[in-house]
């Protein structure tokens, strides 16, 4: 699997233990719900994103009794990066860079002055503290809605880079931008304005997105949009659910654009037609069960079930292996090569037994 787009070069930002922008795989991000003085149920959820694949946790410190929470979070041995979630006051993003967050995420516009700005930048600058900036149509400057009349994507993008200016004022530039909106193709115009305008790396996510698959779609079309463009260093699916469910969601999109390396496996399959002489649709659907239960989901290969050999080894060509459905049987092929015919009732073992083939050989 190809990711054929050449990507944005962006400046790299190291947060804790990961790196983003510039070479680094993108990284997947999601925010816990669970209150955040609630140290046992952060960590519980912090850890089952983590198992989950998740990259980065964002946590909100509402308060700066809430800001002890990291000191229990780093005691429980978690390793993955967190990142303090904060709104308008400045003493709070001060108390979380003493102690420890990963990363401060601010709305420089609306934590005071300048000189508040500026201990917020020194004290992130001091300890290797990356701050993102985070914009959305609700956040708008008054000077700038004036001026646009609205939260266009114009509107968006000038804010962004105005909060950047700010840290860069005080020579801070150590920052990731994030510009969200609800609707979709303001999303897209916004960042794709922001990415010509500045060098920073790029948080995508489409905000307000919803649940089920309202809020799926809606991301990925957003979020799929921008890195198809090579756009996007770090990215979250906002749902309304469980955010480990999140981090399962952007896994499938990373797939869906066949970035290389880290988007795991793909698997397609046919729509179904009256060629169709195999009961398919149950059939994928017990496959992809099974490549989760037996640890392979993350195997970069691409796997083809399709319905019938017309549709088969020729559109299929492409897929790393597959099967194409007769009476009763399956071919299965290689690379678009028919290497022999399997029952029905086999047909998932052996696919499971030819990525695991696959997997040895990439390890070797």
């Amino acid at each position: 699997m190809k990711y054929n787009n050449i990507r944005r070069k962006s400046k790299e930002v190291k947060i804790g233990n990961r790196a983003i922008g510039g070479n680094n795989p993108i990284a997947i991000q999601s925010m816990t719900n669970t209150d955040t003085l609630n140290a046992e149920a952060t960590v519980a959820q912090i850890r089952a994103m983590e198992a989950e694949g998740c990259d980065i946790v964002r946590i909100s410190v509402p308060t700066l009794q809430a800001t002890e929470t990291i000191l229990k979070i780093k005691e429980a041995g978690i390793s993955i990066p967190i990142v303090a979630d904060i709104h308008f006051d400045y003493k709070i993003a001060l108390r979380c860079a003493e102690l420890g967050f990963d990363k401060i995420r601010i709305n420089p516009g609306n934590i005071g002055d300048d000189s508040r700005v500026k201990a917020v930048c020194d004290a992130c600058k001091s300890r290797n503290i990356p701050i993102r900036i985070g914009v959305n149509s609700g956040s708008l400057e008054k000077h700038i809605l004036a001026k646009h009349g609205a939260p266009t994507p114009e509107a968006l993008c000038e804010s962004a880079l105005y909060h950047a200016s700010l840290l860069e004022k005080f020579d801070f530039d150590h920052t990731v931008i994030s510009i969200k909106a609800s609707t979709v193709p303001d999303m897209i115009r916004a960042n794709r304005l922001l990415a010509e305008s500045c060098p920073y790396p790029i948080h995508l996510g489409v905000t307000e997105a919803g649940g089920g698959d309202r809020g799926m779609v809606k991301s990925a079309i957003g979020i799929g949009a921008m890195l198809c463009d090579g756009i996007g260093d770090t990215l979250r699916v906002s749902l309304t659910d469980d955010p480990v469910m999140e981090v399962g969601a952007a896994k499938q999109i990373l797939r869906a654009v066949g970035i290389e390396g880290q988007c795991g496996m793909d698997i397609v399959s046919c729509p179904t037609c009256a060629r169709t002489k195999i009961n398919l649709i149950p059939l994928v659907k017990r496959f992809e069960t099974a490549v989760k239960e037996a640890g392979l989901e993350d195997v970069p290969v691409k796997v083809a079930l399709m319905g019938c050999v017309v549709n088969g080894p020729g559109e299929a060509r492409e897929a790393d292996v597959g099967i194409a459905g007769g009476i009763g049987e399956a071919v299965l092929f290689r690379h678009g090569e028919i290497v022999e015919k399997i029952p029905e009732g086999a047909v998932i073992e052996r696919l499971l037994n030819e990525i695991r083939l696959l997997k040895d050989g990439m390890n070797k």
